[in-house]
């Protein structure tokens, strides 16, 4: 019986530590709770599980440089394989998916069905594909446009999941304004045909001049985007200065008030959705925190609790490589009054207090102080040392730095300047030595204490002003925020990869051997038309763009990267593509313009416009605040601004470490043991950010929405402000 105890007590450990990892990770999976299933489902969040399905992705969308038309072209057997062993771990990872969720819920998931149908597609195009290449047709791989799916639908691209998700509420506000510009741009391309249409006019590279309405709603499409200015207003305007009114008009309303708004509803509306995603999380996070209690609580008098025994096993399991420092850090966090026990509402704030990362610090003894004390303790060296750890230290040697960026800017052939490098190279050598001598060369010579490294080995002024950055403390704090926001640069940068991977496969099959660029000096009469005959006299043509083509992955990424900067690419781009195929190709790029530059990057800036007010003007979370002040009541705390060099210490408090209970008392002479501080802000993660944004709009724990009504939710329901 004691053995079948301990089997259940075990299990329900197992539980816990489900509810409280999806919790920290923000992991919304709804998973059965049998002791199989819920094993199975550690193996399925397990580091090796995930980093296998990310390889397999990746090795997916990889293929596309291997087949035709390809950068590495590789048999299509040997790329078919390579696909149909992607496919078959994409379905063993689906099938794990199933075997810890409930059937009903599975095949509710719209990510699990998109997955399945994908694969089945996949198949399907490969068995066609190949049964017309063993008979020398040239088929159409449709489906590979389809493999961003897999990046977007697995459960580990949550954070790309989100973004498209806040896409797809936004567009119902963005059609209307979206329509409203549409209108406008007709009604502009009838008065274009009406007032240019019959005047024999020619644009520069001979074409008709707004002759018909198609060709003028395109030419005006591409104004907007500024890629036709001022060349398409010219012909116009040499026949009448009055007629530049015309685009003036056009310019303001369309391009500068009708984007305006577009930003302004993408914004607004961005921000809206994605306060509603954040809710959810963070009510989510407090329900499965809840569930975990509820596994492990005991009643202690008139409260319920979870023992500190019980607490400190759900721990090691949930963080199995925590510290036993760090594991006795945050215990004196949750347990205040060291009672033994946690109660509920110290235990809902595990998660946040596993995802703050503290750094542990040893801090050792100088070797000096070992070899030679009395010289080392000297009145003067310990003058020295201060000197240095002071902050004016730092201050002087940026000024010697911004001092010595100017000389590196003047006539390097002067012998002046070239004895001013010896002086400057002089006085970063002695900085690298004094610090030397004033801190522990193991801690500056760390491994992670790159800057330094580099500083001492190359002497670049350059990277030493930015490891220490110190200079102006606005100057740091915008450094630190852009560092901080980084992560969601990425998250943005996932989002691109997908449009841009769907739009290069579709742009490779249309367009592909359109366009060719052919060595000049080949002397092939093909090469100054770009290996096509519709582009003789093309501007295309002459302005040499034939390396702008669909040929390969890599030449289309860089075409739709030039799109995306637009200038006059833009235009040049559309009418090549248009003169060696068809008119209707132009619907391509607008459809790329739309998508990506109005939609995408519009929304890309409302993000980080938001991530950068919350990053740049707020302090540290309720979570932070609590750990910092139990390292310095424990006495065994390093502040950041205190740490130079990326974590070399500077000041410490120089009470004891460790967790005795006479803490405070018998203050050692010499700063040796176990510190902690708060790591940088720039280590916080996507999540961690979002929730921040909105962390004072989340309603306090007890008045939460039901499970029910958090997942059902939907922006057209009441707000979660009305349901708290």
């Amino acid at each position: 019986s004691c053995e079948s105890g301990g089997s259940v007590a075990g299990e329900e450990l197992l539980l816990a530590a489900a509810y409280v990892s999806d919790a920290q990770y923000n992991r919304n999976v709804h998973f059965e709770t049998s002791p199989q299933a819920i094993r199975l489902y550690h193996f399925y969040n397990h580091w090796t599980m995930r980093a296998a399905t990310y390889f397999f992705i990746w090795v997916d969308l990889a293929l596309a440089l291997f087949e035709e038309p390809a950068v590495f072209p590789l048999p299509f057997l040997v790329t078919s394989i390579a696909e149909v062993l992607c496919l078959t771990a994409f379905f063993g990872r689906l099938v794990h998916f199933a075997k810890v969720t409930p059937q009903n819920v599975f095949w509710k998931d719209t990510k699990n069905i998109c997955v399945v149908v994908t694969i089945v597609l996949t198949l399907i195009d490969l068995v066609i594909y190949g049964s017309l290449e063993a008979v020398n047709i040239r088929g159409v791989r449709w489906s590979r446009a389809l493999r961003p799916v897999f990046l977007i639908n697995f459960p580990e691209s949550r954070q790309i999941r989100r973004a498209f998700r806040s896409i797809r509420n936004t567009l119902p506000d963005i059609l209307y304004v979206f329509l409203l510009f549409l209108f406008s741009m007709m009604i502009f391309s009838l008065m274009a045909l009406k007032l240019f249409g019959d005047r024999g006019l020619r644009m520069v590279d001979g074409r008709p001049y707004f002759t018909s309405i198609l060709d003028t709603a395109f030419e005006l499409y591409a104004l907007v985007t500024t890629a036709n200015s001022p060349d398409v207003m010219m012909p116009a305007y040499e026949l009448n200065w009055w007629y530049s009114l015309y685009f003036i008009t056009y310019i303001i309303i369309n391009t500068y008030i009708f984007m305006s708004v577009f930003l302004a509803v993408v914004y607004n509306n961005y921000r809206k959705h994605l306060k509603n995603e954040i809710h959810t999380l963070a009510y989510l996070k407090r329900h499965k925190m809840t569930e975990a209690f509820n596994i492990l609580k005991v009643k202690v008098g008139t409260e319920f609790v979870v023992k500190e025994a019980r607490w400190r096993q759900l721990v090691k399991v949930v963080a199995p490589d925590i510290s036993s420092s760090h594991l006795e850090l945050l215990l004196r966090i949750s347990d205040e009054g060291q009672t033994g026990h946690v109660d509920k509402m110290n235990f809902l704030r595990l998660a946040d207090l596993l995802n703050i990362r503290v750094v542990t610090i040893n801090i050792k003894k100088h070797p000096l102080e070992t070899w030679m004390p009395r010289v080392y303790q000297s009145s003067t060296s310990l003058l020295v040392q201060k000197m240095v750890q002071h902050r004016i230290f730092v201050w002087v040697y940026d000024v010697i730095i911004l001092i010595n960026a100017i000389f590196i800017a003047l006539d390097e052939k002067d012998s002046l300047i070239s004895y001013a490098e010896w002086l400057f190279l002089s006085l970063y050598i002695i900085e690298i030595l004094l610090k030397l001598y004033t801190y522990e060369p193991s801690a500056y010579f760390g491994r992670k204490q790159f800057w330094n490294w580099m500083v001492s080995v190359l002497f670049l002024p350059a990277l030493f002003l930015v490891s220490e950055a110190s200079f102006s403390p606005r100057f740091r704090v915008i450094v630190t925020t852009l560092i901080n926001i980084g992560p969601t640069m990425l998250t943005f940068g996932g989002l691109v990869l997908v449009v841009y991977y769907a739009f290069a496969i579709v742009g490779m099959e249309a367009f592909h051997g359109k366009v060719r660029f052919l060595d000049p000096g080949s002397g092939s009469p093909d090469a100054p038309v770009c290996g096509n005959p519709a582009l003789k006299d093309s501007a295309f043509a002459q302005g040499r763009y034939c390396k702008n083509n669909f040929n390969d992955l890599a030449s289309s990424l860089i075409l739709l990267t030039e799109l995306t900067v637009v200038n006059q690419c833009f235009a040049l781009l559309a009418d090549g593509f248009a003169l060696v195929t068809h008119q209707a190709a132009k619907l391509y790029f607008i459809g790329f313009h739309i998508v990506v530059v109005i939609l995408i990057v519009n929304i890309f800036i409302a993000f980080i416009l938001e991530a950068f007010f919350v990053a740049y003007s707020l302090e540290k979370s309720e979570v932070e605040t609590a750990i910092e002040k139990k390292i310095q009541e424990l006495g065994v705390g390093v502040q950041e601004e205190e740490v130079q060099d990326g974590g070399l210490i500077d000041n410490m408090d120089t009470k004891d470490s460790g967790f005795s209970a006479d803490e405070g008392d018998n203050r050692k002479k010499a700063l040796k043991g176990l510190y902690f501080r708060i790591a940088s802000k720039k280590y916080k993660t996507v999540d961690t950010l979002l929730q921040q944004m909105f962390e004072s709009e989340i309603a306090p724990e007890g008045k939460d929405p039901s499970l029910e009504e958090i997942l059902n939710f939907s922006p057209k329901k009441p707000n979660f402000d009305n349901l708290a």
